[in-house]
């Protein structure tokens, strides 16, 4: 099943018999915009998670287990500034607790892993598939997605989220020693990457039937081991992630931070909807060729030197050269997550920058 043929639309969705392009909601002008449709502006999706807390007055600790409280500050900080999504991000360990690792949540700060990492290339070995429809963090995520689609209806463009095979195994094994054993123990590697990509794929499908327009793949470490190990571990784990998704009829988000230069071009090739691009990378120019039709970029102003240092006339000359670079074919956006103490001011000023297209 396609997802051009599988999202259903109203007709307003579709737009008018007469060609017009009317104001839109926020589900109708991102599906459209990713087809390559006429909208009447780019869509506008900040990474918000501890600054969409601070501007709630949610705790970072409730905002992490707390579902409900969470919808309220996303759904707020979407109808203030103006974005167009809501999404299930808070941190990269909802899985890592059906695998037997503990959490630390402190009040207001961000979690930390504080024992039950895989200790050793035996412990790798004997890594066992869970249910995520029986753990708890996994189960709060579902039904935040519930929420916000009961909450928002059809307007609302609703964003669940996996962890990439190869991040979850850093947080279960500590990314030092993952490093050393893709080299060590490479066929213990790709058993448990299997066992967790077996594991996102479940997950995936609890959050599409709960009414997630898309799914986002986080595999951030990724931009620190190379094109080659990237080939060789997350590709194709990714790939599969993808048709997944498409399959059960929702759009795919590979979001990996950094200096992503090296694999822009297999992230494109995972055939994911939106494909997110950091600041680090120079320009979207070189790769911009490479969409597919129904593909866009996600990015890319740097959510510190710009949007929160920067001056408003900084941050809509960024927005700017961001939809440039990729030549129209770019959701506004920073590079990664907005920090909490960005400037009120400086929203405003990202928010504009995003409606003016």
């Amino acid at each position: 099943m396609s997802v051009r043929c599988s999202m259903k639309e109203s007709h307003a969705d579709r737009g008018s018999s007469k060609g017009e392009t009317p104001k839109m909601t926020p589900r109708q002008r991102t599906l459209r915009f990713v087809r390559g449709d006429a909208v009447d502006r780019p869509p506008f999706h900040p990474i918000v998670m501890r600054l969409a807390a601070a501007h709630a007055g949610v705790p970072y600790r409730r905002f992490c287990l707390d579902y409900k409280a969470k919808c309220d500050a996303m759904i707020l900080f979407a109808e203030d500034y103006g974005a167009d999504w809501v999404t299930v991000m808070s941190d990269p360990y909802a899985e890592a607790g059906g695998y037997g690792l503990r959490m630390e949540y402190p009040p207001d700060d961000l979690p930390r892993a504080v024992a039950g990492h895989l200790a050793d290339l035996d412990a790798v070995a004997r890594l066992q598939p869970f249910d995520p429809r029986r753990q708890d963090r996994c189960q709060s995520r579902v039904a935040e997605i519930g929420e916000f689609r009961a909450r928002l209806g059809e307007q609302g463009f609703v964003v669940g989220w996996v962890e990439g095979a190869v991040a979850t195994y850093g947080n279960l094994r500590t990314l030092g020693q993952a490093f050393l054993d893709v080299y060590d123990a490479p066929e213990r590697v790709h058993r448990a990457l299997d066992v967790i990509t077996s594991v996102a794929l479940d997950f995936i499908t609890t959050q599409v039937e709960a009414g997630a327009d898309c799914i986002g793949i986080g595999d951030a470490v990724c931009s620190q081991i190379g094109p080659d190990l990237y080939r060789e571990f997350a590709f194709e784990r990714e790939r599969i992630l993808v048709a997944h998704i498409h399959a059960l009829g929702a759009l795919a988000k590979l979001h990996i931070c950094g200096n992503t230069e090296s694999i822009l071009t297999d992230m494109i090739r995972t055939g994911a909807d939106i494909i997110d691009v950091d600041h680090r990378v120079p320009s979207m120019a070189p790769w911009r060729a490479q969409l597919g039709a129904a593909q866009v970029f996600s990015g890319k102003s740097d959510p510190v030197s710009v949007i929160r240092d920067g001056s408003p006339d900084d941050i809509r000359a960024s927005v700017r050269d961001s939809l440039e670079q990729a030549a129209g074919r770019c959701i506004v956006s920073a590079g990664c997550e907005l920090t909490p103490d960005t400037p009120e001011i400086n929203l405003r000023a990202l928010a504009g920058a995003a409606a003016a297209g």
